[in-house]
């Protein structure tokens, strides 16, 4: 065992405090590793706060880990010491099912182990986090990080960034599509990106006015405000693919209305019961599918890291002290954030 430091939440109203705890003992096809960055994301402040209900006290999140190797076990054949490295949202799966053969770790018939608030395949202990300063993981689940990207805005890729390439990937989206990105925050401004990088025409959706000159910044060819009915009469039936980033619940029916027949909505941000109720007969008239995905495999993983390099995306980021993280927290809650945090691990004194 190691001692390590990080920051913890220890109830659901406590919030996030300095915290000591212990590092399991590296394993043979273990990678140990300093961490330099870690990406906030939204789905730490529902495990903090236990949204869900499943949150295991204490809790260190952070699961977009960047950070340099400082060991390898005897049987890690891939890495060094010295490699610039990333963890994502997964630490271990069963790695033997028709999910993880496949390199679809995430959808693990017997469940992923993920980096924080999980459970030890091995010894059972609770998986902390990437807001510490370092980390113990196998080898099949750490990623190269190219030398061409920063190794701060490079964080969120492991997150916010394969879970918008992942589903735009898998269902083949390329230059001639139309697609229309739902929400601008973390999620969908790397699904702009992306998009567009694949050669499609890409519109952002958007409840404000006052954001459409944003929207354009990002890359957007078009924008059409949601709020706006003549706005979105006009988009019926003129879309290949939305990609759905928004993570509350919000009425899906007026833009499924926006699909072309065999058109396909993309669900990455909620994970609650849909509300108000579907009209199925919007699906089931044109054909269209209503679709999610989660996150990527650890093959993929690494691909949206090499695609980044190759066409200089990077995740657009406020740098963060950590000894701000509670009022990051607020600010996050309020969207007062363009578009991701990213911790300084160096803060972590």
């Amino acid at each position: 065992m190691t001692v390590a430091k990080g920051y913890a939440a220890e109830s659901s109203d406590s919030g996030l405090a300095p915290f000591e705890f212990e590092r399991r003992e590296p394993r043979p096809d273990d990678v140990s590793i300093d961490i330099d960055y870690c990406g906030v994301c939204h789905t730490d402040i529902h495990f903090v706060e236990n949204d869900w209900g499943a949150t295991v006290y204490p809790v260190i999140p952070g699961h977009e880990i960047v950070g340099r190797v400082t060991a390898v076990g005897p049987e890690v054949r891939n890495y060094q010491v010295g490699d610039v490295v990333g963890v994502g949202c997964m630490v271990d799966s069963c790695r033997s099912c028709s999910a993880c053969e496949a390199g679809l770790e995430q959808y693990c018939l017997e469940g992923m182990t993920a980096t924080y608030n999980g459970k030890d395949r091995h010894d059972e202990s609770v998986t902390y986090g990437g807001y510490s300063n370092h980390v113990v993981v196998s080898e099949r689940f750490v990623v190269k990080v190219p030398e061409k990207l920063d190794s701060a805005t490079a964080a969120p890729i492991l997150c916010a960034g394969i879970t918008t390439y992942s589903p735009l990937r898998h269902y083949g989206v390329r230059a001639g599509h139309k697609v229309g990105v739902i929400g601008m925050g973390g999620l969908g401004h790397m699904g702009v990106k992306f998009a567009k990088a694949l050669g499609a025409e890409v519109t952002i959706f958007t409840r404000s006015e006052s954001k459409v000159a944003e929207a354009k910044k990002q890359g957007a060819d078009h924008v059409i405000v949601s709020t706006d009915r003549e706005q979105m009469k006009a988009a019926a039936e003129s879309f290949d693919f939305l990609l759905d980033t928004v993570p509350v619940q919000h009425d899906l029916n007026p833009y499924l209305n926006c699909l072309t027949f065999d058109g396909t909505h993309i669900l990455v941000g909620l994970l609650e019961p849909v509300e108000p109720a579907l009209q199925a007969g919007a699906l089931v008239g044109k054909r269209r599918v209503l679709a999610g995905s989660l996150i990527g495999g650890m093959p993929e993983t690494q691909e949206v890291l090499d695609f980044c390099a190759e066409h200089d995306i990077e995740c657009d980021i406020e740098m963060l002290d950590i000894h701000n993280i509670n009022d990051a927290y607020q600010r996050m809650k309020k969207g007062d954030v363009k578009y991701r945090f990213v911790i300084d691990m160096k803060s972590l004194t």
